[in-house]
């Protein structure tokens, strides 16, 4: 396969890290205890809401009557599991050798539809097959909950009940224009459904009946499961026959603080300030000088680094987490056979932060006059922020990345 971002026909190859999870959930604040109606209260009320929104009455008592409140969900909305793995660790199981060779048997064996796909909607194969591979180990494990009694449980009561009604209108929807069964809603505890995980609100929007059987089924028709997933990429910007990214090399002094997704210049403009392919060299006999793209970091200054182009974008549309599109980058990488190993390792010997100890870092940071906002545990915007003007103001490399060296130094 040809890359028209490349001025050669050379195979490009790369690496990343990711945490396959739900996109991203905007977050309302939690009720007063006393005030909450009981769940049966909540689901009767609420059906005055879905009736606006355009769910019959007979389909929302035929539906809603048996939903019930799962305990583990609930537990799940309101105490998010700490994420303490570290991205190598994430790639170590997300970019393993058994899902490799999974991925290029299952590709293989369904090469027909995967072109016809392809060539329909502009998105390649293996970038499809990697996010099948990531979401349901090749249609393996596509999750077992109730969606209505999950996103029931979500919009209830909880820290994202927006969300949860949102989901649960668009699930009623699914089932009062005769898309799919409520015994078909089956999937995770977020209520992601389907083969490569869904939304009910994503399905409304992107799913196609790409055997027009009258189904738009996620479920088991590899067809529809296939169409829709390069649907929703192409409808997100991706252009096929053109790569997601690469590994790359930073000269000495360069300034991480420009090594952000957000901040992108052309390759031409990276090349003048000494970027290179860490395989390939010279940026400017490769690339369309351009094409936008941007830096990233994940594991801060001692890890690798990549220019990320439009393709990867479009695949945090998906999954609004960089983690998660660097996973499918080196995934659909390998499973087409056009990934080199890195040459920067990852620092492994640089173990991930627990929630006590991002805390401790925040709560540093403060006593030192740096405001990460809240002490809350969660490395976001605020405390990269901080971190890195503690970084510059101490000579070193100002990359925000938190690590168990960072927290030493800071509380030494």
């Amino acid at each position: 396969m040809l890359f028209s971002l490349l001025r050669e026909p050379i195979l490009l190859l790369s690496s990343l890290f990711a945490l396959s999870t739900m996109p991203a959930l905007a977050e309302t604040a939690m009720p007063d205890v006393a005030k909450q109606p009981t769940f049966e209260q909540w689901r009767s009320d609420f059906k005055a809401k879905a009736v606006k929104a355009g769910i019959s009455p007979f389909v929302y008592d035929r539906e809603m009557a048996t939903v019930t409140l799962i305990t583990r969900v609930q537990e799940l909305n309101n105490n998010q599991p700490e994420h303490s793995r570290s991205i190598w660790d994430y790639l170590d199981g997300a970019v393993s050798t058994n899902r490799v060779s999974n991925g290029q048997t299952n590709a293989a064996a369904n090469l027909a539809l995967l072109d016809k796909i392809e060539q329909t909607y502009g998105v390649d194969k293996e970038v499809i097959v990697a996010i099948w591979g990531l979401e349901s180990s090749y249609g393996k494990l596509l999750g077992d909950y109730d969606v209505l009694s999950v996103l029931s449980t979500f919009a209830y009561q909880g820290r994202r009940t927006d969300y949860g009604r949102a989901q649960l209108l668009a699930a009623l929807k699914i089932i009062e224009r005769g898309y799919a069964k409520r015994s078909q809603l089956k999937g995770s505890w977020a209520g992601a459904m389907g083969q490569t995980q869904f939304i009910p609100t994503t399905y409304l929007d992107y799913a196609i009946d790409q055997d027009q059987d009258g189904n738009r089924n996620l479920w088991s028709n590899l067809d529809d499961v296939f169409a829709s997933t390069a649907n929703y990429l192409s409808r997100s910007g991706y252009i096929g026959n053109t790569i997601w990214g690469m590994e790359v090399t930073l000269p000495k002094g360069f300034d991480y603080d420009i090594a952000d997704r957000t901040k992108r210049r052309t390759v031409a403009q990276w090349a003048s300030l000494g970027v290179v392919d860490a395989h390939l060299g010279a940026l400017m006999d490769k690339y369309d000088p351009n094409a936008q793209a941007a830096v990233i970091v994940p594991a801060g200054a001692n890890g690798p680094a990549f220019m990320i182009f439009d393709n990867f974008r479009a695949i945090l549309k998906y999954n609004n987490s960089t983690s998660y599109a660097l996973g499918i980058g080196l995934l659909s990488d390998k499973i087409a056979g056009r990934a080199k190993p890195l040459k920067k390792p990852w620092p492994r010997a640089d173990k991930a932060l627990s929630f006590t100890q991002r805390k401790a870092l925040q709560t540093a940071l403060t006593q030192k006059g740096y405001d990460p906002g809240p002490i809350d545990g969660v490395i976001g915007a605020g405390t990269r922020k901080a971190l890195k003007k503690w970084q510059k103001d101490n000579g070193l490399p100002a990359d925000g990345y938190a690590s168990t060296t960072v927290l030493d130094l800071l509380t030494s």
